[in-house]
């Protein structure tokens, strides 16, 4: 008689436990960097935003949702998220477009193509300080830059960080200049990564210029124009050196982002009102949360992922 198969054995519960703990053993170090620095201030952002503070700064009584009626009530705190979302409409349309523009350009071939991908993609090696100083001296109104090339055809100076009319666009400009040359790595990766059997196949169609680049080239791209869609949104929202450095928050708070608000209200000036910045530092989060998640709920079904 064929005798009957012996069960596989079972492995011993010392074992599991030994391979959970060794699990956990190499996952504590995150959890632990984590908490330190992700966990512990949000969880004091929230707790400050629910309480009063005294002169000093410390927590005096709980006043639970009050903060954030208070800045729903406030025409100033309307204010800035408007001048935020602004913000982040001229920095993120431009700065991906004309990056994907500068890479469609690029992929000519034509003399020196080399040596201009390294000149477009400069900017990234410029710290946001420096390149905030540079575009100061650019729009100064005395002897700036910009306004030396405006008096050369007749027109007069403009304040570009000094008239609340132009200082929005002018830091924006700033801060898409800055994040060019990372949005230009990446696009010139991503056209590097497209099969080249794939592009030699359109051109024997007989797609060539514009009709390739709408055809083949962009929707390609796709992943990466996603990717850098919602990093440079995220980016933007929590931009604050370059309006630091070029117009503080005004003339008269036109570029008082909400980044920026926070820092007026807990910092600046002596200030120490951490209960306001801290109920605003969670509707940056909010914002931040719902922007990331509209992205990819609407924008992501139209990537193609080869």
């Amino acid at each position: 008689m064929p005798t009957a198969p012996h069960p596989a054995p079972q492995p011993r519960r010392s074992h599991r436990w030994g391979e959970h703990g060794l699990a956990w053993a190499f996952l504590l170090p995150s959890l632990a960097v984590f908490a330190l620095f992700i966990g512990y201030p949000l969880g004091r952002t929230l707790y400050l935003s629910a309480h009063a503070n005294d002169l000093f700064g410390a927590p005096s009584r709980y006043v639970g949702f009050q903060h954030y009626i208070d800045l729903l009530g406030s025409a100033d705190f309307g204010r800035t998220l408007v001048t935020t979302a602004l913000f982040t409409l001229l920095t993120v349309v431009p700065g991906v477009l004309g990056a994907l523009v500068l890479v469609l350009l690029l992929e000519n071939r034509i003399r020196g193509v080399r040596l201009l991908r390294s000149a477009f993609a400069l900017p990234f090696a410029f710290s946001v300080a420096s390149a905030s100083v540079v575009f100061a001296v650019f729009f100064n109104p005395a002897s700036g830059v910009i306004n030396g090339l405006l008096s050369h055809v007749g027109l007069g100076p403009v304040g570009w960080l000094t008239d609340d009319r132009y200082a929005l666009v002018s830091v924006a400009a700033t801060t898409v200049w800055m994040n060019l040359g990372y949005n230009v790595l990446v696009l010139s990766a991503g056209v590097g990564s497209i099969p080249g059997e794939i592009m030699e196949a359109a051109r024997l169609d007989g797609a060539t210029g514009l009709r390739l680049a709408r055809s083949i080239t962009v929707p390609m791209l796709g992943p990466h124009l996603f990717f850098l869609t919602v990093v440079s949104t995220v980016h933007s929202l929590q931009s604050f050196g370059q309006i630091h450095i070029l117009t503080k928050g005004g003339p008269d708070g036109a570029t008082r982002t909400l980044v920026y608000s926070v820092y007026e209200k807990a910092f600046a000036y002596g200030s120490s009102d951490f209960g306001t910045a801290s109920a605003q530092a969670v509707v940056l989060l909010l914002v931040v949360l719902a922007c990331t998640a509209v992205q990819f709920g609407v924008l992501e079904r139209k990537v193609h992922y080869a």
